[in-house]
């Protein structure tokens, strides 16, 4: 960590970089402990929109393969559009898209996201499928709940709302999955979503 050196009279040619050192490290410490605040309300909106998509997609079809694979997909695509929008929101509010808060949320929110990677291809192959829309929202949630701790305060909110949605999923009738889903990554991310592009600037 950077030290504050002290300012002193009796050395006025170093004084200009000395300054310069204390400007530094106020700055780096203010950027440490500040939070991401170009989390997208309107791309949250649009995922939801997609997620419900996949939902019809996902209930329209017989295979349990291409059940997975429509969700990985819709995965994919809700990545894709989380960071477009992040980059367009924080562009028009001149902030730097890639600062220590959004280090911090990348390198919180990918474990989660990495075991329920590793889950999904241990469930499909024990023919586990009904367990995994309660996998994916719990870790999911648990990722936005940490991540969250560097953004606005109704993130981890909605880090909790789908732990809640995914603990309910794993004791449902594995009928109710898609339903499931439907809730958690639509209707959670259209709720949220909303809160966040009203609340703090779209």
């Amino acid at each position: 960590m950077t030290r504050v050196i002290p300012l002193r009279p009796s050395d006025p040619p170093e004084m200009h970089e000395r300054a310069m050192d204390n400007l530094r490290f106020i700055r780096e410490t203010m950027e440490a402990a500040a939070t991401f605040t170009a989390v997208s309300g309107w791309g949250t909106v649009v995922i939801g929109l997609t997620a419900i998509g996949a939902t019809l997609l996902a209930a329209a079809t017989k295979s349990p393969t291409r059940w997975v694979f429509i969700w990985l997909c819709e995965a994919c695509l809700s990545v894709a559009i989380s960071v477009y929008t992040m980059a367009l929101k924080a562009r028009a509010a001149q902030l730097p898209l890639w600062s220590e808060p959004a280090r911090k949320i990348v390198f919180s929110f990918a474990p989660p996201m990495a075991v329920g990677a590793l889950l999904t291809l241990v469930f499909f192959e024990h023919d586990l499928l009904a367990l995994l829309p309660g996998v994916w929202m719990l870790l999911y949630g648990v990722g936005v709940v940490a991540a969250g701790t560097f953004s606005v305060r109704i993130v981890p909110v909605m880090g909790i709302a789908f732990m809640a949605v995914g603990s309910i999923a794993m004791f449902v009738p594995p009928s109710w999955t898609t339903a499931c889903m439907a809730a958690g990554f639509g209707g959670l991310h259209l709720f949220f979503g909303t809160l966040i592009a009203r609340r703090h600037g779209g």
